[in-house]
């Protein structure tokens, strides 16, 4: 039996439901209230839309029954020389990776992973990272990624 779901291509019209499920990503790792869903969701789609349009997000939408119910992206970005890579190369920063609650525990998400993964092999890109919620942990251990040192200092501006 063939699956109901497919995995294509984000574009420029698509930014609306990533900036959704950004939001929504959001919200279920309880970084935001439900009542600056519509703020976040809004300045997400105003960049995402110019993102898109110049290729600086690509991102994947997984559709069922023509409905979008998962997605994921990423951004690159050029890096220094560095030890074991003296040519520098590019870094996929993977973000916004995001299922509908109905749709859960399907091999969505996975299935979304190994699109980016594969596209980043096709690219030749030399490392790629992502921050990860306690419940998506286990699925970018399963695909080899490992934990790191990383510290972040917010609101410098303030």
């Amino acid at each position: 039996m063939r699956s109901p779901y497919a995995v294509r291509s984000a574009d420029r019209a698509d930014a609306a439901v990533v900036a959704h499920h950004r939001a929504a990503m959001f919200r279920d790792m309880g970084q935001v209230e439900p009542a600056e869903m519509a703020a976040l969701e809004s300045a997400s789609c105003e960049s995402l839309t110019q993102a898109l349009e110049k290729g600086e997000y690509v991102g994947w939408l997984v559709v069922c029954a023509g409905e979008v119910v998962a997605g994921g992206g990423l951004i690159v970005h050029e890096l220094l020389p560095r030890p074991g890579h003296l040519s520098g190369g590019e870094e996929a920063y993977v973000l916004n990776v995001y299922c509908e609650p109905p749709h859960r525990r399907r091999g969505l998400a996975r299935a979304l992973m190994e699109t980016i993964l594969d596209w980043c092999r096709g690219r030749r890109i030399s490392r790629v990272s992502l921050h990860a919620s306690d419940e998506g942990r286990p699925l970018y251990e399963g695909l080899g990624f490992t934990a790191t040192n990383e510290m972040r200092l917010e609101r410098l501006s303030e």
